[in-house]
């Protein structure tokens, strides 16, 4: 049976951040995806574990109305 080669990765955790801010500093398409994904994943967790329900009602409301500029 054939061994699967692990991926390398970084010695430290400081060397995964430098190569995180060289890779997020190398073009602002990168930058803005980290942004994009980072701002997702808050909007999940808060409706998730945090959102009341009238927190919902008024997501559900600008949800409606960001759809119809689709």
């Amino acid at each position: 049976m054939e061994e699967k080669k692990k991926r390398k990765g970084y010695a430290s955790k400081e060397a995964q951040a430098a190569a995180d801010k060289r890779y997020y500093h190398a073009s602002e398409e990168n930058r803005q995806k980290r942004l994009y994904l980072q701002a997702r994943s808050t909007a999940r967790s808060f409706i998730r574990k945090r959102a009341t329900l009238a927190d919902l009602e008024e997501l559900e409301s600008l949800i409606t109305k960001e759809k119809k500029k689709f």
